[in-house]
């Protein structure tokens, strides 16, 4: 269980980082035939990677599609509401694999899922000190069906989830280079006799800027990458005005919001909303796109102090002020949309697909079969994250730990936005791009009962004898072994309904644990 010798602590990742690849490998073709909002994204991305953009396809293309007709878009632009970029990564396995083949469509975000796995154990190995929990971090994540499913079929939030991860990484990575270089610059300032005042005005922050971008990537797959520019970037002001405070900067407040604050944004904010347009560039490039000629109509273009900037740019604006009014005033019903104060207890995990047959049919050998794909997370994970997250902010309010605070800071980033839109039409699976905040919420629980995490001062004055904290120990242990194993059988038995596999109605049935998950 506890990663002490050197060899464990590097089979420990491998046999995590090769589990979630056969999890999410196995079997990926499987259904051939474009599952949920497969039938948006990989025709848009392939047309994208054709036309320079997202252009229409002919009523009722999907199943000439899936039988091997994937030339028969158009060059008429379509109105696409999400950014290019992580349509271009779906293209990108597609033109490896072949535009005909499922599990082109879907390998680079199987793909992507992997890696996730890997980056968040390099992240938790940071966050907490210890190989154990980096790999139980991982594994939790290898195993959980939301995961899974989000790495099995080519929507565009798993590389969502992936970019904003790779940003809370650098964010992370951030807040120790920022201590150092201001510790550094304290000290020079102090041996030359001269007062710190408000504090330095640091500019070489590589890694809040490898943040920016990271979110940045994140924002050109959704725009919901943004509201983690956001965050963050209150939660940088904020840890660089402790960081002064700890130091003895007299003015460390007014010094971190008015003088470090605007450099801050600058590193992170600029780089974010470049990288957006760039991944526009096909569009910005071509001619056939969506509302690209716009500017040029008759009455269309600007007048007054901006009829110097030129029509491309216009329709640009024009096009993301459309795509705005879009997100905000989407209320279609569905009858799979879940209201995010939900999402949480996950009342309503989304069907990606369902089929069923009857006996001898598709190789069916019961009176009734079933194949599906439930975007349902792993119960066990799932309800236990969401407890300990609620844990989490009991205790960042009562010790200020700060390893708390940045892992409660992804949930705010990727949970709390979608607060403001509960008459939207959204679904379960957006949870994807905060579930490995919640899953590290989960982890610093485990790390408590394994006594792996650090303890806070006013814990640290309540002392018991060793045989009382080997006893606490192995009680802990005990605890986390059963709760990890359980998780993982709960996995295998969930498996079949995550992958699309056939398997008798009966058996389908036992998984509808709550009847909204039907």
């Amino acid at each position: 269980m506890l990663l002490t010798h050197p060899w464990l602590r590097f089979v420990g990742p491998l046999a995590v980082t090769v589990l979630a690849a056969v999890l999410r490998l196995w079997n990926l073709g499987t259904p051939h035939s474009l599952v949920f909002d497969e039938t948006f994204y990989v025709k848009d991305a392939w047309s994208l990677f054709n036309n320079g953009y997202e252009s229409t396809w002919p009523d009722n293309a999907d199943a000439r599609f899936a039988a091997g007709e994937t030339n028969i878009f158009t060059t008429e632009g379509s109105f696409v509401v999400h950014p290019p970029l992580g349509k271009w990564l779906i293209a990108l396995g597609m033109a490896a694999f072949g535009a005909d083949s499922s599990w082109g469509w879907r390998i680079a975000t199987a793909l992507i899922g992997i890696l996730a796995v890997v980056l968040l154990m390099l992240i938790a190995r940071r966050l907490f000190g210890s190989v154990t929990l980096a790999t139980i971090a991982g594994f939790l994540f290898a195993i959980d069906g939301n995961a899974i499913v989000m790495s099995r079929v080519a929507l565009l939030d798993n590389s969502v989830m992936f970019f904003t991860l790779l940003g809370f990484g650098a964010i992370l990575l951030d807040r120790g280079w920022h201590e150092r270089r201001l510790a550094g610059w304290l000290m020079q300032r102090r041996e030359a006799g001269l007062d710190p005042s408000w504090g330095p005005a640091l500019w070489w922050r590589p890694w809040l800027i490898g943040a920016g971008l990271a979110f940045g990537l994140a924002s050109s797959v959704k725009w919901s990458g943004f509201y983690f520019v956001a965050a963050f970037g209150v939660y940088v002001v904020v840890v660089d005005a402790l960081a002064r405070r700890r130091a003895g900067v007299p003015f460390w407040l007014s010094g971190a919001v008015l003088k470090q604050g605007p450099v801050s944004f600058v590193l992170l904010v600029p780089i974010a909303v470049t990288t957006l347009v760039v991944s526009w560039t096909g569009w910005l490039v071509t001619q056939g796109g969506f509302y690209r000629q716009f500017a040029s109509e008759p009455g269309a273009a600007w007048t007054g102090p901006l009829s110097w900037v030129p029509h491309v740019w216009q329709s640009f604006w024009h096009y993301q002020v459309a795509i705005y009014n879009y997100h905000v005033g989407l209320s279609t019903p569905h009858p799979y949309q879940a209201n995010p104060l939900t999402w949480l207890l996950m009342n309503r995990p989304t069907s990606m697909f369902y089929e069923g047959t009857t006996l001898g049919q598709n190789g069916c050998a019961s009176a009734k079969c079933s194949e599906a794909i439930l975007d349902v997370a792993n119960p066990l994970i799932w309800w236990a994250a969401g407890a300990a997250t609620l844990y989490l902010v009991y205790r960042f309010a009562r010790y200020r730990q700060w390893q708390v605070g940045l892992i409660l800071m992804g949930m705010v980033a990727g949970y709390l936005p979608w607060l403001m839109y509960l008459n939207r039409t959204v679904f379960q699976f957006y949870t994807i791009a905060f579930e490995p905040y919640l899953l590290l919420g989960l982890v610093w629980v485990i790390g408590m009962l394994l006594g792996k995490v650090p303890q806070p001062e006013a814990l640290d004055a309540v002392t018991v004898g060793e045989d009382g904290a080997r006893g606490r120990s192995a009680v802990g242990l005990r605890l986390v072994g059963v709760f990890l194993g359980a998780a993982l059988l709960l996995s295998l038995f969930f498996y079949p309904i995550w992958t699309g596999m056939q398997t008798p109605l009966w058996f389908w049935q036992l998984h509808m644990w709550l009847p909204s998950w039907v």
